[in-house]
């Protein structure tokens, strides 16, 4: 099969021509539609152009190859028409549902979790955020390698796994635990230097930006504090937690952290990694849970928010709603029971910051 071969832009990023797969089951409850956009701004994101996508709808996925060897085959034609050079699949995969469709699609295969994974990768600035990515990475490599192993072990009670010396697998394994302890250690100590700066005396309250990718929690940061914290139109732009005084009223000034956006089934590997970043929501006194006023699926948006506050233990943390993009607003957005702003325009931004006066008095 042949195939255009992939370029790259001056930042050295490839421009990898994709197409998309999906399985839709039929007991999902919503229309995958939704989460396959965002798919595709994630592909985007990590600098892929989307040729087509693909979706299939059947009873469940077939545990071999997601989406069964017939329909493999036509994805792999149709690859080689559209001269793709790269398949994203939308659901995650299983090891061996990997290893059999990469017989039958020969072109480099990504799931979602490794799609996120790439695009935390690629806006890690930081020291910090590229350590938690590459930990991210290699226990998602780790457990693809145990599904691996378990496959073999059970081919012949152990045949190809045994003999002198070690398997490749056993030295992958080995080599990612032992790189995996070192990174712990790592940002076992950034935890570490976190904690005593916390424990600074007279340090001013601190209150937190949360909410879903990309909808505006850097520039409602930057709006409020007259900064200019980095701010990008696409998903995870920002991935290091920023920090910037913000004036309330005379008298009262306070730190406000801008966090990691989440998103709908964030892998667990990523929670786990950014937990020492993530370790700031602790401290905060107030979350600021901002919402997009101009998508249709904040609904879906803030439950994936309100999933992985209620994981990192952040229940009973007080928390404002905050629907940002107010210019943009949407006829289904509520009338009441949150605040409407604007980063853009600067509406609403007032009666945010005696809103949250009011909270924390």
């Amino acid at each position: 099969m042949a195939h255009r071969a992939n370029t790259s832009t001056r930042d050295g990023t490839l421009n990898a021509r994709a197409l998309v797969v999906a399985v839709e089951t039929r007991d999902r409850a919503e229309s995958i539609d939704a989460e396959l956009a965002e798919f595709e701004a994630l592909a985007e994101a990590a600098g892929a152009s989307v040729l087509q996508s693909v979706v299939q709808r059947r009873d469940r996925v077939d545990p071999a190859t997601l989406v069964g060897s017939g329909k493999a085959r036509e994805i792999a034609q149709l690859a080689e028409e559209l001269h793709a050079s790269l398949v994203l699949v939308l659901n995650d995969l299983r090891p061996r549902q990997r290893k059999n469709l990469e017989k039958l699609i020969p072109l480099p295969i990504v799931d979602r979790t490794m799609l996120i994974l790439d695009v935390f990768a690629r806006h890690a600035r930081s020291r910090e955020g590229k350590l938690q990515v590459e930990l991210a990475q290699l226990r998602y490599r780790q457990s693809n390698l145990i599904g691996v192993g378990a496959d073999l072990s059970r081919l012949g009670g152990g045949i190809g796994t045994r003999g002198p010396g070690e398997t490749k697998l056993e030295v992958d394994r080995r080599r990612i635990a032992a790189r995996i302890s070192l990174l712990n250690r790592l940002l076992g100590d950034v935890r570490r230097q976190r904690a005593v700066r916390r424990s600074a005396p007279h340090r001013e309250r601190l209150v937190a930006l949360v909410g879903y990718t990309n909808v505006g929690k850097s520039s409602l940061l930057n709006a409020l504090a007259r900064s200019d914290a980095y701010v990008a139109d696409r998903p995870f732009a920002t991935l290091d937690p920023t920090i910037r005084r913000v004036y309330l009223k005379p008298g009262l000034s306070i730190r406000m952290a801008d966090t990691v956006g989440f998103i709908t089934d964030l892998p667990a590997d990523l929670v786990n990694a950014f937990r020492a970043t993530l370790e700031e929501l602790r401290d905060a006194e107030l979350l600021l849970h901002v919402l997009d006023a101009s998508s249709a699926q904040w609904q879906r948006q803030s439950r994936a928010v309100e999933a992985i506050l209620h994981e990192l233990e952040l229940d009973r943390t007080p928390r404002l709603r905050i629907f940002n993009k107010s210019d943009l607003r949407i006829a289904e957005v509520p009338e009441s029971d949150a605040l409407y702003v604007s980063a853009k325009t600067g509406a609403g931004l007032d009666a945010l910051r005696a809103a949250i006066v009011d909270s924390l008095v």
